[in-house]
């Protein structure tokens, strides 16, 4: 599905020109599509003074609000904002927590009218790549089941795995949430006691790499993810820390999802 917004080269133009008011409240990073939907029909959006409705569109001319809140749309910006965050372990991907333990989102740049949006979550303990966002279709694009995104972990656990566990974990295993596999495992060697595999899997279940190893009576005792979809975690991104993408490498980005929407399985 295509991303990116046609630009407006004048207000005549501009104005001529109408989007999917829902598209544009999620590009604008207040939430996924879905729940920009649900915000248009609870009645909550307006156009020009009018209460908004399911099919709405709207150009550069109209006037948007959310209760009092007026919405400014840069039609002729065509790209969203995507950063990539290299997690450490003892962080949470939410921005509140009861325990207050430290969350991902304290690192992050501030943004003045729309938020980050996380694309997939990692868990307390696991670090690697997590993806950032200001656009809700975008996020949908890389998170959503259908279009099955891989998801790339390298694992660390405590002795070998069996030939027998091998191919229960690349077959399929009964979890509480369904029937789950890994569609590619390979050793990676590793020193002493510990030993490396590389997983991938096109799915993103609470804690699915750990469980699957738990299943098969083996304990992870370090988890990374090193690549989602077509990104991978880039060498130089230190703990803790960001990077944000730039125009060539955002519109590179989009290009791929493209292709892969347009060709699935490729």
């Amino acid at each position: 599905m295509p991303l990116r917004l046609p630009s407006a080269k004048g207000t005549d133009t501009a104005a001529s020109v109408t989007f999917k008011l829902q598209k544009l409240l999620a590009q604008k990073g207040l939430g996924s599509r879905r729940e920009m939907e649900a915000l248009i029909a609870s009645g909550q959006v307006s156009i020009n003074g009018r209460t908004a409705i399911l099919g709405d569109r709207v150009s550069a001319a109209d006037k948007v609000q959310i209760g009092k809140r007026i919405i400014h749309f840069d039609l002729a910006e065509r790209l969203p904002r995507v950063l990539l965050y290299h997690k450490p372990e003892g962080e949470i991907v939410s921005r509140h927590d009861p325990e207050d333990r430290p969350t991902v989102f304290d690192r992050l740049p501030y943004l003045k009218s729309s938020k980050w949006i996380a694309i997939g979550r990692l868990d307390f303990n696991t670090s690697g790549l997590l993806i950032f966002t200001t656009d809700g279709s975008l996020a949908n694009r890389l998170m959503h089941p259908r279009f099955e995104v891989e998801r790339e972990y390298a694992v660390r656990i405590l002795g070998e795995l069996t030939e027998d566990q091998i191919t229960q974990l690349t077959t399929g295993i009964p979890l509480n949430d369904g029937v789950a596999s890994f569609n590619l495992l390979t050793e990676e060697g590793g020193e002493g006691v510990n030993h490396w595999y590389r997983v991938i899997l096109k799915e993103g279940k609470n804690r699915e790499v750990r469980r699957l190893f738990e299943a098969v009576g083996v304990t992870v005792s370090r988890l990374m993810r090193v690549r989602f979809g077509p990104i991978n975690l880039p060498p130089r991104i230190k703990r803790g820390k960001w990077l944000e993408l730039n125009e060539k490498e955002i519109r590179r980005l989009l290009t791929l999802l493209d292709r892969q929407t347009q060709h699935p399985g490729n």
